[in-house]
């Protein structure tokens, strides 16, 4: 309300409303190259194995999925006022990208959901179920163009509507008849990539251990096709991060990164009786906050900080070096977190405080430069005054919030 008052809305709410300026500036060329950009940025690489992506661009590409040819998806869940019939699918972006430099074979495969009351439930009332065709055929149909090409891309997961507001699911695995084309599409020995809708975290740990390649794509707006191609092409190397955690299991639900600690943590390697730990599968999820892969690989290293001790009048100075040991340019994400140790209230056995993307030639190793003041350690105590306490403070860096280099400091009362 303070930021509409700012803006004058009160006394004129039509103030900032330009038709001609709005005629002339949505979904411009230039914008659409932005909008590409930004898409293919938030792309998160789970998996890579054997460095199957970035594919190359020639021989049969076999484009498998409900979602490889959707434009109603592409754009997500409460995109009221988007123009659904401007969104490029993956399918026209892969077009757009390959030329006639590859071969595409398209099938749509599989429906994203069988069940005609849960589709009309993700459709607006506009099936999207193909009434002309069986689960069986449109399987059956997806591995005849599979078993031609040279490397299958599954565009698989949920639709637009399945998350967001209403739209809870009590399951979150991919939904049972995609996974089923998913799996027997991998029977077929041939390199597979997973492109992953979705608006949340999924179960998709059969996926993880099966498929050799997952790129979770989110949904990438009107131009989400093309920078799906850009990625999954190696015009873009992926530098997205996950900003949620991945679980194992519902069962694991809730799941953050920045949870408190418990009264029996887990001190070892799973399994130990009498600890925080389940029995049936470890604490870790599938995939941590933070997370996310490159075609190229980062390396850390030299955690320096400025000082050990540290007054409310001081700044610590925190130091580390990341080396781009791949075969590509890349950016990577670094990410700070902060752990204190003993509070007057329970803390968090994390936090992140900083981030910065940076770019990394291939070869090149570059000194990342982070700053930490009295700001940063200060949280609500039991009275609800920002404070920060004296005590030791455990120090983070790293590609995500599980793998780093750990150093520490403590905070100490001035003089």
């Amino acid at each position: 309300m303070e930021a509409k008052y700012d803006l004058g809305l009160f006394d004129d709410p039509y103030k900032y409303c330009d038709e001609n300026r709005a005629a002339t500036e949505i979904a411009t060329t230039e914008n659409m190259e932005v909008a590409r950009e930004i898409a293919a940025q938030t792309f998160v690489l789970l998996k890579n194995d054997n460095q199957i992506l970035p594919l190359a661009k020639k021989g049969k590409v076999a484009l498998i999925g409900p979602l490889a040819n959707s434009r109603f998806d592409m754009a997500g869940m409460w995109s009221v006022a988007a123009e659904h019939e401007e969104s490029v699918t993956v399918l026209e972006g892969f077009q757009n990208v390959l030329g006639n430099k590859a071969e595409i074979l398209y099938a749509k495969g599989a429906n994203v959901v069988d069940d005609k009351d849960y589709d009309a439930w993700i459709t607006w009332g506009t099936s999207g179920i193909d009434s002309t065709k069986t689960s069986l055929q449109l399987r059956k149909e997806a591995l005849k163009i599979a078993k031609k090409s040279d490397v299958i891309v599954a565009v698989l997961g949920e639709g637009a509507e399945m998350s967001g507001e209403s739209s809870s699911r009590s399951n979150i695995d991919l939904p049972e008849n995609q996974l089923l084309l998913l799996k027997e599409l991998v029977k077929l020995g041939k390199p597979v990539v997973l492109v992953l809708y979705t608006g949340r975290p999924l179960t998709i740990n059969w996926e993880s251990k099966n498929v050799p390649a997952i790129l979770n794509v989110w949904f990438g707006g009107t131009q989400g096709g093309n920078a799906v191609a850009d990625v999954v092409f190696g015009d873009v190397n992926p530098s997205g991060k996950l900003p949620v955690t991945f679980p194992q299991s519902v069962g694991q639900i809730p799941l953050y990164y920045n949870h408190k600690n418990t009264g029996r943590p887990l001190d070892k390697e799973w399994f130990q009786k009498y600890r925080s730990n389940y029995l049936d599968i470890p604490n870790e999820p599938l995939f941590p906050f933070g997370f996310g892969l490159s075609y190229t690989h980062f390396k850390y290293s030299d955690l320096t900080l400025s000082k050990t001790k540290m007054s409310e009048k001081d700044t610590i100075t925190i130091t580390v070096q990341v080396e781009n040991t791949g075969n590509f340019d890349g950016k990577e994400v670094v990410q700070l977190y902060l752990r204190d140790l003993v509070g007057s209230i329970s803390r968090p056995v994390l936090e992140l405080k900083d981030f910065k993307k940076v770019e990394v030639k291939k070869g090149e190793k570059i000194k990342v430069v982070f700053e930490i003041d009295i700001q940063d350690l200060k949280f609500y105590n039991n009275d609800l005054q920002f404070v920060a306490e004296p005590g030791m403070f455990e120090v983070f860096v790293g590609t995500n919030s599980i793998d780093t280099l750990k150093s520490e400091f403590e905070l100490i009362n001035n003089p």
